[in-house]
């Protein structure tokens, strides 16, 4: 095994995961979904459907929501569009305050993954604004993944932030899957399960999303925030059953979901959600499905043979590591030069205090003890997030290969040790094999590039 053609490698990879992410450009996705023709509003959801025109001509007022990752990429992408004359208000809650912003949108810097102040008020923002929509107002709610912390506020009033944030902290590390987690939140929040399109029910409402979640459970995109919710408090209670959750949970929140059944959730059939939903349209903006489809695209041009396989999605991240490495070994035998592509999210149950790190720099540091059994052989896998950050670490991700379990060693690092506790980010920065993108604007769930050039 040479130095250049591993170097070789990690430059493929990164530049396979670069070029999906500028191919998942938003303001290349709202033109391709959207457009405006004087005050009417032109709906595109797909070339092989009709567009759908949406007149704004009757609407007095117009309100814009804007929450999650890519909350200020999407704001500004549907303000550059809006017809010059239309007014609008509107609150957008998103990893930072711009320093340049409209005076018409009040910002607010939520907190990921655990919300914050600015998470609450601009919750609180939110509901007073959404108030005052009559059906002379329309709404655009554009949404995407980590709004779920970004904007919160309990159902219960008794809840405060600090038990509210202990409550987000205990489900991020339970290893529950991001739907599991997402259908507790739903029952916690004044902000979650169609809750926000609840608020303005008589309002025109228009849901454009980036989907960080699998397309059949678009649900939990930021807990659902505007569409119908399906789940049921029976559902929610189980999961706080398997995973142990409620002894974990401050007492404010755990007496909260001990009266959940109790409680007379909104159910999607119910007149006030019907109502809510009778002038409520939906469209996905980007999914993971077109980040992983770009990513293919720049690893054929790069003449790997490609294959995609999806089937670990939420699996622990040994689990996924132990498979897709296993379908990686067996397809190397019939096509030598392979690029094996995962999308979607791993778990990660932490037990004690972490160290720096993400779950993709778990799977990462996973899938480099067994490539270290492959000394001699031409290997890579890249695991990264779509957003740039992976969990409390500054990175989007890592690469590994069969000489990373070694070279950690020989720079005085434990690499068992690191796994265990889950500091995986200073052992990749050592070794020169983190990825560090900074936050993209964007997200799409992870990408893991499994690399073999025969």
């Amino acid at each position: 095994m040479t130095p250049n053609a591993l170097e070789q490698l990690h430059a493929d990879a990164t530049a396979i995961f670069d070029h999906a992410l500028k191919a998942c450009d938003i303001p290349s996705a709202f033109d391709r979904h959207l457009r405006f023709e004087g005050k009417t509003l032109i709906r595109q959801s797909s070339p092989l459907v009709k567009p759908v025109p949406i007149s704004l001509e009757g609407y007095k007022r117009v309100i814009v929501i804007s929450l999650g990752k890519a909350a200020l990429t999407m704001l500004d992408a549907l303000l550059d569009r809006l017809p010059p004359k239309l007014l609008y208000r509107g609150v957008c809650s998103g990893p930072e305050v711009p320093k340049k912003h409209s005076w018409r949108i009040k910002y607010f810097a939520g907190g990921h993954p655990l919300p914050n102040e600015d998470s609450f008020a601009a919750a609180r923002e939110t509901l007073k604004l959404l108030k005052h929509a009559r059906k002379d107002t329309f709404v655009f709610f554009l949404i995407s993944g980590g709004g779920s912390a970004m904007m919160e506020l309990p159902l219960d009033e008794r809840i405060s932030l600090d038990d509210a944030i202990a409550f987000h902290e205990t489900l991020v590390a339970s290893g529950a899957s991001i739907t599991e987690i997402n259908t507790v939140r739903k029952y916690f929040s004044a902000v979650k399960g169609g809750r926000l399109a609840l608020a303005a029910p008589d309002a025109g409402k228009l849901s454009l999303l980036l989907a960080d979640v699998p397309l059949k459970d678009l649900g939990a995109v930021a807990s659902s925030p505007t569409l119908p919710d399906q789940s049921t408090p029976e559902e929610c209670l189980d999961v706080l059953r398997r995973f142990h959750l409620q002894e974990k949970f401050p007492q404010s929140v755990r007496e909260y979901f001990e009266a959940l059944h109790l409680e007379s959730a909104e159910h999607p059939d119910s007149p006030e959600m019907q109502r809510a939903f009778a002038n409520a349209q939906f469209d996905v903006l980007l999914s993971n499905h077109d980040f992983v489809n770009a990513a293919r695209d720049h690893a054929q041009a790069l003449e790997y043979k490609v294959v995609i396989d999806n089937n670990c999605d939420d699996w622990d991240y040994r689990d996924a590591a132990d498979y897709l490495l296993k379908r990686f070994h067996e397809l190397r035998k019939e096509f030598p030069r392979l690029c094996l592509l995962s999308s979607g999210e791993v778990t990660v149950k932490i037990e004690g205090t972490p160290g720096c790190g993400g779950r993709n720099q778990q799977f990462a540091l996973a899938a480099a003890f067994e490539l270290s059994e492959h000394a001699r052989q031409h290997l890579a896998v890249l695991s990264a997030g779509s957003d740039g950050i992976d969990g409390n670490s500054p990175a989007a991700g890592a690469i590994a290969d069969p000489t990373t379990v070694k070279r950690a060693r020989d720079y005085g690092f434990d690499p068992e040790a690191t796994l265990a506790r889950f500091d995986t980010c200073p052992l990749f920065t050592a070794l020169g094999d983190i990825l560090m993108t900074g936050p993209t604007g964007n997200n799409l769930r992870d990408l893991r590039v499994l690399l073999s050039a025969g």
